[in-house]
């Protein structure tokens, strides 16, 4: 799930240091791909209530993660995605299956603010409260080799309220391209795009009326555990 979406599942949380956990993992891979963090492995090092905190955020963020992967909903809207949009990749490089991985889930963040369910500057609001000295000791911790790299990035994250954009359906198909272009060189010819452009905003359409099933879900599961 991307950033918004985890947000919403723990909207009601007022821990700004563990909403910044519970999206920490996404900004790390947005600030380095290579940065390979594993603080799950080793809890005993964080001993500050912060620390326990972002701790805390950022297993709530795999675990969610791993319901979002695992379920019926996940596996049918890729699947149906990637089936559409395979002929328009054909001469790419880049894979229908990750596409579709990455559209559906920028669809539901897209979804959560279009439907007015979820407010992104909440978001940034929260996270601008987190502990910056906790999180400058996590990332030493997980042998971040340049923190200030993370923290302009994050500046610039809540600054530019990015996120703001996915309201703009067809905005959807610059973000992907902006992550595609992070692993592939020219990864979409334009054409391309703009036949994505086309096909993508359909399909998160046709995904309003029954997209709130997978945040229901994973909300049921995590109350039957709590």
């Amino acid at each position: 799930m991307n950033f918004l979406s985890h947000f919403y599942l723990d909207r009601h949380n007022s821990d700004p240091n563990f909403v910044m956990g519970t999206i920490l993992p996404d900004l790390v891979k947005n600030v380095r791909k290579d940065w390979n963090f594993h603080p799950q492995k080793s809890p005993a090092a964080y001993t500050s209530p912060d620390l326990k905190s972002l701790l805390s955020g950022w297993k709530r963020h795999l675990e969610i993660d791993k319901q979002f992967h695992s379920s019926e909903f996940f596996s049918t809207h890729t699947t149906a995605i990637r089936t559409a949009i395979a002929p328009i990749l054909e001469n790419s490089q880049v894979r229908p299956s990750f596409v579709a991985h990455i559209a559906l889930e920028l669809m539901l963040d897209s979804l959560l603010l279009t439907q007015n369910l979820v407010d992104a500057d909440n978001l940034y609001k929260t996270i601008s409260l987190s502990n910056r000295t906790s999180l400058n000791t996590f990332l030493l911790l997980n042998k971040a080799d340049n923190p200030n790299l993370f923290f302009s990035f994050l500046d610039e994250f809540i600054k530019s309220g990015y996120l703001h954009s996915y309201r703009e359906a067809q905005n959807i198909m610059y973000a992907i391209n902006r992550i595609c272009e992070r692993i592939w060189d020219d990864p979409l010819s334009e054409t391309q795009k703009l036949q994505l452009t086309a096909l993508l905003p359909e399909y998160q359409e046709e995904l309003r009326s029954s997209f709130m099933q997978i945040f229901e879900d994973i909300e049921d599961r995590a109350a039957n555990l709590s």
